[in-house]
């Protein structure tokens, strides 16, 4: 058994002491020691790791223009029509450039732009969703939770407490 991350330690001693000793001496254990569950996994702490540059002039600039023009409605349409290409091919060939279908590319960056938001502004949760570009609030959670592993609340709870201690909120 191995563990990946800083503090992924404690889930994994978490796990053998529920395992070995049973779950309450498990739960226990965590309280005394203030261990909490990492349900959500590294998800909430990711980034968009796959290319953000291409290769591929004509999806490369699509690129540049979704990253100032993400909030704006039926973006991958947009992207389409800018590149002059057809709908199937822009998608291959975007696939082929970035690692994103069109769609996950933009939802991508909408994420990490509410990520930002989340963490330092104060504007409620279902604003920032508009503002990145969804006008529907069961939409922005969805994807944002698939992208981040748990809710835009949960989300701002855990992470702006960071900026408040480092003063920087």
């Amino acid at each position: 058994m191995t563990a990946g991350g800083v503090s992924a330690w404690h889930d994994l001693t978490i796990y053998l002491i529920a395992r070995f000793c049973g779950y309450q001496i498990a739960i226990e254990t965590a309280k005394v020691f203030l261990i909490s569950g990492h349900s959500e996994g590294q998800s909430p702490y990711s980034v968009m790791t796959r290319p953000m540059e291409s290769n591929d002039g004509q999806i490369a600039e699509c690129q540049v223009w979704i990253a100032d023009n993400y909030a704006t409605s039926n973006p991958v349409e947009k992207m389409v029509q800018r590149s002059g290409l057809n709908a199937r091919t822009f998608s291959r060939r975007f696939r082929a450039a970035t690692g994103f279908a069109p769609i996950e590319y933009v939802q991508a960056l909408r994420v990490e732009e509410a990520k930002q938001m989340l963490e330092t502004d104060e504007i409620p949760n279902d604003d920032v969703g508009v503002a990145i570009g969804y006008d529907d609030p069961a939409s922005f959670r969805r994807v944002f939770k698939r992208g981040t592993g748990m809710s835009p609340a949960a989300y701002r709870k855990k992470f702006q407490r960071i900026s408040q201690i480092a003063g920087t909120h």
